[in-house]
């Protein structure tokens, strides 16, 4: 019995208030252990989630300048679409001599002109452009005829009138009436050329 006293552990040894005292600084080491752990892992979420949130700010800024470059573009394109319809109104990239015929059956009818015959000619190639080349023969008061050639003047579409020949004037009460040839010129683009692929032949007949 006297050994078994002796082997007891020192904590039973020790008084309640001791004891009391030890058990609260366990849980308070336990609890401290828990907050250290948990806070670790939470700002561990908190710094992922900030880092995730810059990500996406960045990427959202990055598709938000792709969205106005794409806006910028489509606005240029379209700018630029319509400066091209409006220069082909003026410089087509055909010939068209049925709308060069009618805009100008259209002028002669606004000025009361008649449009007699007409003769489409061969194109006349230019550096950078090609004539249209149109003889006319137009009849009218002679003041109708100079509104027509006004008019011709004022269409879009660029046409030269040259070679104007009035023949045949008769009077009619105030009026003279004319016949007049004239040769009425419009114009078109050309195709840029092409340059050569690399390593092409040179043209037959060059230097031997």
């Amino acid at each position: 019995m006297a050994a078994a006293k002796g082997s007891s552990s020192p904590l039973a040894k020790l008084p309640l208030a001791a004891k009391i005292g030890i058990g609260a600084g366990l849980v308070v080491l336990i609890g401290v252990a828990y907050f250290v752990i948990g806070y670790s892992e939470v700002s561990s979420q908190i710094t992922a989630a900030k880092q995730q949130e810059s990500k996406l700010r960045g990427e959202l800024a990055t598709a938000q300048e792709s969205e106005s470059a794409y806006l910028r573009d489509m606005a240029d394109l379209t700018d630029r679409q319509q400066r091209q319809r409006e220069l082909n109104k003026v410089l087509p990239e055909a010939a068209e001599y049925p709308s060069f015929l009618s805009a100008v059956q259209g002028v002669a009818n606004v000025t009361g002109v008649a449009l007699n015959s007409w003769d489409p000619m061969d194109e006349v190639p230019q550096q950078f452009f090609a004539k249209v080349p149109m003889r006319l023969t137009i009849a009218g008061r002679f003041h109708q005829v100079a509104k027509f050639f006004y008019g011709v003047g004022q269409l879009d579409r660029i046409i030269n009138i040259e070679n104007i020949s009035i023949q045949d004037p008769k009077r009619e009460g105030d009026d003279v009436t004319v016949s007049t040839e004239c040769l009425a010129t419009a114009f078109h683009t050309l195709p840029a050329p092409t340059a050569p692929a690399a390593g092409a032949a040179p043209p037959a007949g060059g230097a031997q």
